[in-house]
């Protein structure tokens, strides 16, 4: 156990810089008071002030408290966007056809435009299939966020008491031979025309979670990773360095609460001509 001495003092610390770093963002945004009125538009921090301020005579809101929504925004938004991207981007380069044919959807509905925008994305059914099939091979948090049983209760028979603690294996169930045909291979096509989607009503896809306390910012993250991919395919064609074939790009896993690729993906982009 030696490798765990001074842990503790570790995470305080990292604990104390981070709860600085906060304050100082929320007292620049205090200090400098933005309005829409001004000129200016609210940002995340900007908002929640507003939110304190006009209920502090009600339910006081802590500083803390949105210090903790600001912390969470950064931690769970940003690592597993990142992530989800870069495996779509992976297994796009390991499946040229796959990949030109997403180029062509993104180009016919971009037309003469320079840019992608967030109308578009919904005239782009294989950008969405890809992304599902993305989120399936890789679902970002593969054990996603633990829950606790609030009361003893039954499931399929099995009795499971208040306070388990309960890990949904998502990554397994993804890739389930009984439910997916052909679950190792990348097959966005397997989406089209298929009503599954991963809001959390189809249960052998849910990269998100489901119910009650699936994640809040689905809408958000999913927009996010379309609306960046879209954006990427359309500017740029991409390469291996030093000329690997595609199919050889490493696509192993790291191990983890978030599935990193265990070699970070390098490649070389070149601009298309759209």
């Amino acid at each position: 156990m030696r490798r765990f001495d001074g842990l503790d003092k570790r995470v305080d610390k990292a604990a104390e810089k981070m709860d600085r770093f906060l304050e100082v963002v929320i007292e620049e945004h205090r200090v400098r008071e933005r309005r829409e009125g001004d000129g200016g538009e609210l940002d995340f921090v900007d908002i929640l002030l507003d939110f304190q301020r006009e209920n502090a005579s009600l339910t006081p809101i802590e500083d803390d408290t949105i210090k903790a929504i600001v912390l969470d925004m950064f931690s769970a938004g940003t690592d597993t966007t990142f992530t989800a991207l870069e495996w779509a981007i992976t297994e796009l380069i390991r499946n040229p056809e796959a990949m030109k044919t997403l180029q062509n959807e993104v180009k016919e509905v971009a037309g003469s435009k320079d840019e992608i925008d967030e109308q578009d994305l919904e005239k782009m059914p294989y950008l969405k299939a890809v992304l599902k099939e993305s989120l399936r091979l890789h679902s970002p948090i593969p054990l996603l966020v633990r829950r606790e049983s609030t009361q003893d209760t039954k499931v399929l028979g099995y009795d499971v008491a208040f306070g388990t603690r309960v890990m949904i294996n998502v990554w397994e169930i993804s890739r389930d031979p009984s439910l997916w045909i052909y679950p190792e291979e990348f097959r966005p096509e397997r989406f089209l025309g298929m009503g599954t989607n991963f809001r959390g009503l189809h249960f052998e896809l849910t990269p998100f979670g489901a119910g009650r306390r699936g994640c809040p910012g689905i809408t958000f993250a999913v927009v996010v990773v379309e609306l960046a991919l879209a954006k990427l395919v359309h500017k740029f064609d991409f390469r291996l360095p030093n000329g690997p074939k595609m199919k050889e790009l490493d696509a192993s896993e790291s191990s983890g609460i978030t599935i990193h690729k265990k070699c970070p993906l390098i490649v070389v982009s070149i601009p298309r001509d759209c």
